[in-house]
């Protein structure tokens, strides 16, 4: 690991902050919500580490399962009280993955997520001519110089949610008159949760095959379906050679929701759920937000904890491909949804493929149905228009 890493594993004194948000509603690291063992917090964390480099400790599966249980949301780096070791705890805990993968001792889940990126192109296991279902009957163009490429990743080519994201976001996109093509089945895994979870030489190849990849077809901007994918393109292709200008979809919708006018008569009540990778990785929290306001005749409610204290869906770091989290009602997605319902809301907007995904099952695991549902915001604005 990086003496750099090293140098600030024995400042974290746990205080215990890192376990809550800012305004001290709940435990809002899912790991330690599921768990409720200090060893699965990000101070934790950071004693096991420095115990495990210093040889007090040896490799263990148990290890392996606290290190690979964090969902990298970024929650500690927030609360954290210590300003000098802050921003780098979720890197430190990427970098502890690393170490691990490198000694050839990780989950076997972990194992199976890389193995099938490696062999099969996705963590889905799918063939590669598949990728481009998800855009079949909607007339959209491959990419050749239109002024964006809409890249809608692993998810939005193979799940069903995050295809059916995929499309909504591809024709509201139309209506819009926004320029843009795809690549079908030449996508390339972003490599952003290969990253997270510890791959760095995987994640590296893969950064380093989709730059080549948009500079051989003259890419020059992207819009980006998943604010995972967004964030590996916007943060780490720089490293590789990348000069893209990256946005994530929400970006681009907010300049034209507006013009669309939607209006929609059924007077619902959303509350928006932030993701952490457009959220505390990458500061974003109006554009979502804009694009609901846009919609006339919605009401637009906040949770206790919303922008920089959202509480995570439990799907990043790798979680939603390896479920290191596993089960049950404490799981932070089945919360989060919990915490919808009594902000009063009927609808919670939705603005990644990952929470789509998790947030949708933890309605069904909850047995709410009937009060509350999941939508994606161009789905939403979709409604509104069809409504009005």
């Amino acid at each position: 690991m990086e003496s750099t890493y090293r140098d600030i594993l024995h400042r974290c004194f746990r205080c215990g902050w890192c376990k809550f948000p800012l305004n001290y509603t709940d435990f809002n690291c899912p790991a330690y919500l599921k768990f409720r063992f200090e060893s699965f917090s990000a101070g934790g964390r950071m004693w096991l580490i420095k115990a495990w480099l210093d040889g007090e400790i040896p490799t263990s599966d148990r290890l392996g399962q606290i290190l690979f249980s964090c969902v990298t949301c970024r929650n500690c780096v927030e609360s954290c009280a210590m300003p000098l070791i802050k921003d780098q705890l979720v890197d430190l805990f990427i970098a502890a993955r690393s170490e691990m993968v490198e000694q050839g001792i990780i989950p076997p889940m972990v194992r199976d997520y890389f193995k099938a990126v490696s062999v099969s192109g996705n963590p889905y296991r799918m063939p590669r001519e598949d990728r481009g279902k998800w855009a079949e009957g909607l007339g959209l163009e491959r990419y050749a110089s239109q002024e964006y490429l809409f890249y809608v990743g692993d998810e939005g080519a193979y799940d069903e949610l995050g295809q059916k994201m995929a499309r909504s976001v591809a024709l509201l996109m139309v209506r819009a008159g926004i320029s843009f093509g795809i690549l079908g089945e030449d996508e390339i895994t972003d490599g952003n949760d290969v990253r997270a979870l510890g791959e760095k030489g995987l994640a590296a190849h893969l950064a380093e095959q989709n730059v080549a990849l948009m500079n051989r077809l003259g890419v020059k901007k992207v819009v980006a379906l998943s604010p995972h994918a967004f964030n590996a393109m916007k943060n780490e292709y720089p490293k590789h050679g990348s000069k893209l200008t990256v946005s994530h979809y929400t970006q681009i919708l907010k300049t034209f929701a507006a013009k669309l006018a939607p209006e929609s008569g059924s007077g619902r009540t959303v509350t928006y759920h932030d993701p952490c990778y457009l959220g505390r990785w990458n500061g974003e929290y109006s554009a979502p937000r804009a694009v609901l306001k846009a919609v006339r005749g919605l009401r637009l409610v906040e949770m206790d904890r919303a922008m920089q204290n959202a509480l995570c869906c439990g799907g990043g770091g790798g979680n939603f491909f390896t479920d290191m989290l596993g089960s049950g009602p404490d799981l932070s997605g089945r919360v989060r949804v919990r915490e919808a319902l009594a902000a009063g809301a009927d609808t919670v907007a939705v603005a990644c493929p990952q929470c789509y995904r998790m947030l949708s099952d933890a309605v069904k695991d909850e047995g709410i149905e009937d009060s509350i549902r999941v939508r994606e915001l161009s789905e939403i604005v979709e409604e509104a228009l069809g409504e009005g």
